[in-house]
């Protein structure tokens, strides 16, 4: 089961990132993750939001370069180690995590859970690794509505 972040290219330079949000937020659109990866010259700003292809329209329009990812949204026991185990069954598995991101929501979803994002090189591979192991997946709908 995957999800869409969007993947955003900003200019690394002050303001951009705000405006960004800034116009997602006049939109109504409501931020549920963060990522920001950011070199000398420009970043990739990886948003999960309620209303992705309303999000990537608006960027669109705004001249951003953007794209849709399809992602793997998972929650485990906001325990110490229980996500390496997530990480570990895709290792062993073969599989390979391009990048990750974990976040809490403490005053909704699932209690006592955090959240993590994960892009693999091979998601159909992926989510049936984490589902026959056991690692707890959320649906779309779970996730954009944290």
């Amino acid at each position: 089961m995957t999800i869409e972040q969007l993947s955003v290219f900003l200019e690394n330079k002050p303001g951009k990132l705000a405006e960004a949000l800034e116009s997602l937020a006049a939109a109504g659109i409501d931020l549920r993750a963060l990522s920001l990866a950011d070199s000398e010259n420009f970043g990739i700003l990886r948003i999960i939001v309620d209303k992705p292809a309303r999000a990537l329209k608006i960027l669109q329009d705004e001249g951003y370069g953007v794209e849709l990812v399809d992602v793997i949204p998972v929650a485990v026991d906001d325990e110490p180690g229980k996500f390496a185990a997530a990480l570990r069954v895709l290792a062993d598995a073969g599989v390979a995590v391009e990048y990750t991101y974990v976040f809490v929501a403490p005053k909704a979803g699932k209690a006592g859970k955090a959240y993590a994002v994960i892009c693999a090189d091979d998601a159909v591979a992926a989510v049936r690794c984490l589902e026959s192991n056991g690692v707890d997946m959320l649906t779309s709908e779970e996730m954009y509505n944290l």
